[in-house]
């Protein structure tokens, strides 16, 4: 599993230009949830883990554990 830091590194590098804003109103969760994933100060629950994975075409195994090559 990776750490919280390397989630949160790889979610701001994923955002690129979008704001914390615009990605939070896409996915239906507040900006202060997504300022916390980013940081490292929160990992997301489940449901979150798959909304977020969905919005930027990646899977959860991959985005939230290393896991290449698993089908979503």
């Amino acid at each position: 599993m990776k750490t919280a830091n390397e989630i949160a590194c790889e979610l701001r590098t994923l955002r690129g230009d979008k704001s914390q804003e615009k990605v939070a109103k896409d996915i239906g969760i507040s900006t202060s949830a997504i300022a916390m994933y980013e940081n490292g100060e929160r990992i997301p629950r489940d449901e979150i883990k798959v909304l977020l994975a969905n919005y930027y075409g990646k899977t959860v195994g991959d985005l939230f554990f290393g896991e290449q090559g698993h089908e979503k």
